[in-house]
Formats: structure tokens, C-alpha cells, sequence
């Protein structure tokens, strides 16, 4: 660059000047081109077709990129040959040939590749509600130029940085919730300035804690690994949803071996859908067909396919065969489920296991497989009909959902006292006002949008007023069509439906997951992402799936108890997971012990459970 900046003084002559910088700019093109072909005839002769296609696709959108640069370079080379161009044009010129896509990766960010998005190559405004058809997506391209440097990532580096980024949030857990109660003792006593100190230092913290994941999220983004993640999680989805679609359409649909689920599970609308789901966990695994009875559906008389498509082009009716109950023989041809809380024997295949030729893959994908798992069986199940998809569109719109967006559900009525204790709208948009920080480190400034769902009405409401600089969408009507006395109708349905949407589209989630309701669009945001495991904030429970089998946790850091509430820890112990506190602890069972009490939670990873189920060969 020394060379180019010396064309720039006094004794050089323009038109040498702009002479040489032509030259020096398609030298670079043509050396990027050349890269391109001779890896693409590398590839070519190994039998990698499908990533020598990818390349040379790659490339000659490098190509095409270096046309509009060209153009951009013709422009001020005349400007030079006429003596127009200025000492700050000049300058420009220098800097544009500095930052010139001399590599694949540089010139791919140039064009504006953004890895947040792949999923949009569904229909932007039904993201999740897609059945896996349509294109490829360009930006998911464009991403290529990272395989040819980095190739995928080792098991160890993507548990590693999920794990610092989970413990970057339990460290600030745990010393946010000492330091609060260190506060209110010296505030007890009077001692002024020390509170006043001590809540300098929560700022102080709050803001490191922001940057270091700030700087997580950078580092996934520039590690050279999301063309994999992105291809990955496409590739595992289409892989779940074609053994679906070939269970739900057997050859012979009169001989086929079914299973039987009741759709009108006494429950809500969110417990009805993880009812169906554990349905067709068990279909899936016994390989039987799923045969959806939802005929006087206590949402929608007419039943499912009314709403949703149905799950079978033809296979609808159990037939003439005689049904038994579980578990029933392995030559049963119909067998009718319970609901999951009376299901015995329990099968080993129950959340949370995730199935065992999926699992490797899985856990070097994902943050927390099973909730991966759970939202491909709903991807499949919510594909809209028509007018539902209309309605979806039509809600948008009137909304106004934009991006980016904070998803918050409140949920009040029949759960606050009996499941879940009540908490005031200020508890969530602490943490909202937390995510949107996080966005701003570095400077940026981002319009503060919130998607509030309820079924208490007076929350949107409260929200609007206590914080007027957030732009809160929601709409009143909906959350009071979803209060007890009026939720089981066809437009409470409709508003639910519409809830669970924007929620699983916002880019981040506060909620509670005591709630079905917020689970259910936690594990559909799933399936928009490589891995959306860290998108949430709960206030209350840990992901957990209603029936499931025991949740457990291995123990990496063995641990002495600090009080009798603490738990003794050895390094490979089991601990069965009850909840985590969000202080920096979590509380659980010593399977060895038996002993039932809090540890840090750091000091634990997840145990992935795994169950033999069919492979479904040639699908």
C-alpha cells in the first residue's frame, strides 16, 4: 500500500497513477478467480460435486461483485485523467483498494452476507410455519467461502463456546444476586455511599457481562463455522421431516400398522399440542402411522385439518382392525395412547432422549437437542391452511411486527397461584432493556420493539404507559379472548395461534416456562435458526417437557458443600435437575446420594439421552 500511496504525491502524474490502479485491481479479480477455479477442479476430481457447484457459484458472484467495483474504479480513473479528483477523493480511492475482496470471506462480507436469517428462505412473514419445501437461500450461499478455510467444527470447540457463553450469564447470576443482598444489609444500616458503591459496581458488571457476550456472538459469527451450522441444521430438518412424511403416508394405508391419538387432551392449547407431539414421538418410534382424532376439537369443532393440513394426504381412518391399548403386542396393527402421565411401561425413547443415530450430529449443532427435536415434530404438525395462513399474514400487518423484536408472554389467569407465581411487567423488561443493551456495546442504537402476549389485557396496557420509549405490540382484544371464560373458541384459537407465531419469531424471548404456551414457541424458534437453545429468559423454570423421563446433568467440578443446603459433589455423579435458581445455583438429586440440595451450576453439564429408535433406511 506504500506503492499505491506514493502515486499520490506531488511528482506523480495522473494518468501513471491511474494507469496502476487499474492494473492492481483486475490482478486482484483475476486472482480470485483463478483461486476459485482451481479449487472448484480440485473438488471436481474428488467427486464433491454439490460443494464444487456451491464454489463455483460462490465465485462467480465474486465475479459479478467485481464488476460493480470495476465500474466504481472506471468512474475515478476518468475523474483522474481530467484532473477532477480532489486529496480526500484520493484518499477514498486508497481505502476502497485496501478494503478490496482480495479473499473469499472478505469480499462475501462485503456483499452483505448476514448468517441471522437463514430460515427466511421461508415466506418471511411465516417463518416456522413452513413444511421444509423451497429454495435454497442465497445468503446461506453466499456464506460458502468459510468451508473452504475453516471446514466444520470439532464437537469440543462448539460445547466449549456454548459453555462459556452459558456461564458467562451464571457468573453474573450469582454475583448480582450476593452483591443485591449485600446491598440491602448495609442499606439497613444506614450506609449511604457503600450502597451507592455497590450499585456502581452491579452497573459496571451488567455492562461487562453485555460486552463478553457481545464479543460470544461475534465470535460464532467471524469463527469461519456458520456456512456448516447453517447447512447442518438444514440438512438434519429435511432429513426428520422426509421419515415423517414417509410415516404419515404409508403404501398401503388399510394394512399399515397405526397408532391412535385423541386430540382433546383436558388441558390448553399448548399442553394439547405437547400431547400430540409425545403422540408422534411414539409413532415415530414404534413406526406406526399417527391417526389425529380431533373431531368436536374443544378449539374448532370441525377439528385439525380445518386448521392446520392434515397429517396424512391419505391416510385419515384406523380401519376395521380391533384397537388395543398400550403398550399392546408388536403385531398390534391399532393401538391407542393415554396421555403421558398414565403411559406405562415407559418406553426410553420419552423426552428427553433425542434418537441415537441423530445425537452425535445433534450435540455438536445444538445447545439442548431435545428442544431441537420436539420442533421438528411441531414444524411438521402447524403447516396452515390457506386461511389460517392469511389470517398469520393479516395479523402481522396490522401489528406491525418488524425486526428486530423482544417476544414477551405474560401469562396471568388460571397459572398465577396454582403453577406459577405472579410476576409484575417490570421483572421482564429488566430483561428486555438487558438485551437490547447487549445489541448497543458497541455503539449502535436500535429501535426497542416488544411483542407482548397475555391473557390478562390490563398488561399491555401497563406496559404502554410505564414505557412509552418502547414501541409494545399487541393487541388487547386477543388477550382478552384468552382469559378462562373465553378460551375455547375459534377466535381465542386464532389469537393463540397468532401468539405462538411472533412469539417463535421475535429474536429473543422473556417469559415464563411454567408456561406451555412459551415453551411451545421456544421449541418452534428452533427450527429458524442453526441453534436458538440460548434465545430466552426465564423467569421461573428450566425448559422441561411435560411426562418427561428424569432430567439429569453430569458433574465436571466436583463440589463441597458450602451450607447444609449444599449438595456433595463428585466428578461424574448424576444430579437429577429440579430448577435452576438464576442466582448462580441450581438445585437437584445426587444419584449416588440421594441427597436432595443446591449446587453452582456451572459445575454441571447436560447428559444427553439417547434412544435406539429406526433408522429408516433409503429415506
Amino acid at each position: 500500500m506504500l506503492l499505491v500511496r506514493q502515486l499520490f504525491g506531488a511528482s506523480a502524474n495522473s494518468w501513471v497513477r491511474a494507469l496502476v490502479i487499474f492494473v492492481l485491481a483486475w490482478v486482484a479479480l483475476v486472482y480470485v478467480f483463478v483461486v476459485k477455479l482451481t479449487s472448484t477442479q480440485s473438488q471436481q476430481a474428488t467427486g464433491e460435486n454439490e460443494i464444487s457447484a456451491r464454489r463455483i457459484t460462490q465465485a462467480l458472484q465474486l465475479l459479478e461483485h467485481t464488476k460493480q467495483r470495476n465500474a466504481e474504479l472506471k468512474q475515478l480513473i476518468d475523474e483522474l485523467m481530467s484532473d477532477q479528483l480532489d486529496k480526500q477523493s484520493a484518499l477514498k480511492l486508497v481505502q476502497k483498494l485496501e478494503n478490496d475482496p482480495l479473499n473469499p470471506k472478505q469480499g462475501l462480507e462485503s456483499l452483505g452476507a448476514e448468517p441471522e436469517g437463514f430460515f427466511d428462505s421461508a415466506p418471511a412473514d411465516l417463518r416456522g410455519w413452513n413444511n421444509g419445501e423451497g429454495g435454497n437461500d442465497p445468503q446461506a450461499d453466499l456464506l460458502a467461502g468459510d468451508d473452504l478455510v475453516h471446514g466444520e467444527p470439532s464437537l469440543e470447540y462448539e460445547f466449549t463456546r456454548r459453555r462459556i457463553q452459558t456461564n458467562i450469564g451464571e457468573i453474573w447470576n450469582y454475583f448480582s444476586s450476593e452483591l443485591a443482598k449485600i446491598s440491602k444489609v448495609v442499606a439497613s444500616k444506614g450506609h449511604k455511599e457503600l450502597e451507592e458503591s455497590i450499585s456502581q459496581v452491579l452497573v459496571q458488571g451488567a455492562e461487562h457481562k453485555r460486552s463478553l457476550l457481545s464479543d460470544m456472538e461475534h465470535m460464532r459469527r467471524s469463527d469461519g463455522y456458520e456456512t456448516w451450522r447453517h447447512k447442518e441444521a438444514r440438512d438434519l430438518s429435511d432429513l426428520v421431516q422426509r421419515r415423517l412424511n414417509h410415516l404419515q403416508n404409508p403404501s398401503d394405508c388399510q394394512n399399515a400398522r397405526k397408532l391412535v391419538c385423541k386430540l382433546n387432551k383436558g388441558c390448553g392449547y399448548g399442553c394439547q399440542l405437547h400431547h400430540v407431539v409425545y403422540c408422534f414421538i411414539v409413532a415415530y418410534a414404534t413406526e406406526r402411522t399417527m391417526i389425529l382424532k380431533s373431531r368436536g376439537w374443544r378449539y374448532h369443532k370441525g377439528g385439525w385439518e380445518e386448521v392446520f393440513q392434515p397429517i396424512s394426504k391419505g391416510c385419515h381412518i384406523a380401519g376395521t382392525a380391533n384397537a388395543y391399548n398400550w403398550p399392546g403386542k408388536p403385531n398390534t396393527q391399532v393401538l391407542v395412547l393415554p396421555i403421558i402421565d398414565s403411559l406405562m411401561p415407559r418406553p426410553p425413547y420419552l423426552p428427553l432422549a433425542v434418537p441415537e443415530d441423530l445425537a452425535p450430529r445433534l450435540k455438536r449443532l445444538h445447545g439442548d437437542p431435545i428442544v431441537w427435536w420436539v420442533g421438528q415434530f411441531l414444524k411438521y404438525l402447524l403447516r396452515p391452511q390457506q386461511p389460517t395462513r392469511e389470517f398469520l399474514f393479516a395479523g402481522m400487518r396490522n401489528l406491525g411486527f418488524e425486526r428486530p423484536i423482544v417476544g414477551v408472554h405474560v401469562r396471568r389467569t388460571d397459572k398465577v397461584g396454582t403453577e406459577a407465581a405472579c410476576h409484575s411487567i417490570g421483572e421482564y423488561m429488566t430483561h428486555v432493556e438487558d438485551y437490547y443493551r447487549t445489541l448497543e456495546i458497541n455503539g449502535s442504537s436500535v429501535v426497542r420493539r416488544v411483542f407482548l402476549a397475555s391473557d390478562d389485557a390490563n398488561v399491555i396496557e401497563e406496559a404502554r404507559e410505564k414505557y412509552p420509549h418502547y414501541q409494545i405490540i399487541g393487541d388487547p382484544e386477543v388477550a382478552r379472548m384468552a382469559s378462562v371464560s373465553t378460551r375455547y373458541t375459534d377466535t381465542a384459537l386464532n389469537g393463540i395461534i397468532l401468539d405462538i407465531h411472533l412469539l417463535s419469531m421475535s429474536d429473543h424471548l422473556v417469559c415464563t416456562f411454567s408456561s406451555q404456551v412459551c415453551r411451545t414457541a421456544y421449541e418452534i424458534m428452533q427450527t429458524m435458526y442453526p441453534d436458538a437453545s440460548h434465545r430466552f429468559k426465564s423467569l421461573d423454570d428450566i425448559y422441561y417437557y411435560g411426562g418427561q423421563n428424569a432430567h439429569n446433568r453430569r458433574v465436571v467440578i466436583a463440589h463441597s458443600p458450602r451450607t447444609h443446603e449444599d449438595l456433595q459433589l463428585r466428578v461424574d455423579d448424576l444430579v437429577s435437575v429440579a430448577g435452576n435458581h438464576w442466582d448462580g445455583n441450581s438445585k437437584g438429586k445426587n444419584t449416588r446420594t440421594n441427597q436432595v440440595g443446591l449446587f453452582p451450576s456451572f459445575k454441571v453439564e447436560e447428559k444427553i439421552d439417547t434412544a435406539k429408535l429406526p433408522l429408516y433406511p433409503g429415506i
